[in-house]
């Protein structure tokens, strides 16, 4: 799900993979499209036009920060969660852990490992889902499917929380773990995370509320607790967006809000030589989303696009923020939340390389059913159109074979149709010889007597396996 479109990930790879083998999939990526001759820094100079002059080094547009805390009060360590990076030396101590987004999910299950104890703050609580989805397939590969996101878009929205809720608290009791915030499930970017719960539950993990000062080595919380002689203070807060590389009237950012036509353009440019890439919170991958946004960016550069007029891209950003108003809780993080799908045909419809599902069906069933019913995987967006890759068909076809190839490590002998069809001859006879002593309920009272005649009377009908001792 998170491949380029026109390299797949090779099948040996793990479907969750440690960041070292993201790192060298990228590396194959950037040696087969030849591009490292090509990568330099650039920072525009010009703010009308975002023409490049010079190179600056190190520039980011996010930028951590930490609440508002008296934190120098603190004796212990303390720092950002961009700034960890293993927990060996943190084996033995007390860490508390501040937020629930998916890095202080990840931060807290792994030191819980090490650690003596891990405390998790969260002021609002989240919902948990699974990595590991039905019968143990990516949980992605399952979610993001066309014909399912059509499903589920013609249903209420209360009725779709409610039954999220019902499915996600079948696993574990949300509110007994301390974790139910007051929001519906798809009112916040939810905590992912399989090991989360089981922490909960060997107690290496507790959940605590908002934190509401530091005194010294102690954690003082909102609910008048306090947890004393804490080693490590760790801030898995929210990031704010910045452009320090830039005039601030290019791209002006206001509560963590920015005007951008579909996430990627400046609205107010003379020209259009300026593309912001990757600035999205998808429910989904972000590898492929950035790359259509490249892409749809190159062609715009090159003259081959055209963006509408001013007034119908702000139409656009500001129907997008009331949409996300209507359906998120309000808060710093959901202000560039994307559906990987919508989000995804929306770029690739300005690119012209959505994939049309009406001449699929006409022309090709077997894939047009692959890529309705399937994960909707990059490859969908090379069958036609500009950048069209020969191989997007049979990447299609084979994707489910990229996901079984590394878990067959283990060669696993068939069940034999011998054990099945005596466990079916058992339990016929069984029922039969009930409905007879059903019936003849004087044979009922020898059987009370003689539990082990009934024994008797079903090796008449099969041979039952001898114990041994």
């Amino acid at each position: 799900m998170m491949c380029f479109s026109d390299f797949p990930i090779p099948a040996h790879i793990p479907n969750y993979r440690h960041n070292a083998l993201i790192m060298d999939y990228f590396r194959m990526y950037a040696d087969h499209s030849q591009l490292k001759q090509h990568i330099a820094p650039l920072s525009p100079s010009s703010p009308s036009t975002g023409l490049s002059r010079c190179k600056f080094h190190g520039c980011n547009s996010h930028i951590c920060v930490f609440p508002c805390y008296r934190i120098n009060t603190f004796k212990g360590k303390f720092f950002h969660s961009r700034d960890y990076k293993n927990p060996e030396e943190w084996r033995g101590k007390r860490a508390v852990v501040i937020g629930i987004g998916n890095s202080g999910g990840d931060i807290a299950v792994e030191l819980s490992r090490m650690a003596k104890q891990v405390y998790l703050s969260t002021r609002k609580g989240s919902w948990i889902l699974n990595r590991v989805g039905y019968k143990g397939v990516p949980f992605d590969m399952m979610f993001n499917n066309r014909g399912l996101m059509s499903f589920l878009g013609c249903l209420p929205p209360g009725f779709l929380n409610k039954l999220g809720e019902k499915q996600l608290n079948k696993r574990f009791d949300h509110k007994l773990y301390g974790l139910q915030p007051a929001h519906s499930v798809f009112s916040q970017h939810s905590l992912v995370n399989d090991d989360f719960p089981n922490r909960i539950l060997s107690g290496t993990v507790s959940v605590k509320p908002n934190v509401q000062e530091f005194r010294g080595s102690s954690v003082v919380f909102e609910d008048g607790t306090a947890e004393n002689d804490i080693d490590l203070v760790v801030f898995a807060t929210v990031y704010t967006f910045s452009f320090p590389f830039l005039s601030s009237h290019v791209i002006p950012v206001s509560k963590n809000k920015v005007s951008l036509y579909k996430y990627v353009y400046p609205p107010g440019l003379e020209q259009p030589t300026l593309a912001v890439i990757g600035l999205i919170q998808p429910l989904g991958a972000i590898m492929p989303i950035s790359e259509m946004q490249a892409r749809w960016a190159t062609r715009v550069f090159k003259g081959l696009c055209k963006l509408p007029p001013m007034s119908a891209m702000m139409k656009d950003i500001k129907a997008k923020e009331e949409a996300m108003g209507q359906r998120y809780v309000a808060a710093q993080r959901h202000t560039i939340q994307v559906d990987y799908i919508p989000y995804m045909d929306e770029l690739a419809k300005q690119v012209g390389v959505r994939p049309s599902i009406l001449k699929l069906l006409l022309t090709d069933p077997r894939l047009a059913l692959n890529v309705i019913f399937g994960p909707c995987t990059p490859y969908q967006f090379r069958l036609h159109g500009p950048g069209q890759w020969e191989g997007a068909r049979q990447a299609i076809l084979t994707q489910w074979d990229r996901v079984n190839e590394p878990l067959r490590t283990r060669c696993t002998p068939e069940p034999q149709s011998q054990r099945s069809s005596h466990s079916l001859i058992f339990s016929v006879s069984v029922a039969a010889l009930l409905s007879a002593l059903y019936y003849n309920r004087a044979s009922l009272h020898t059987l009370i007597a003689d539990p082990s005649s009934l024994l008797d009377r079903i090796r008449a009908f099969i041979p039952l396996p001898l114990t041994t001792q």
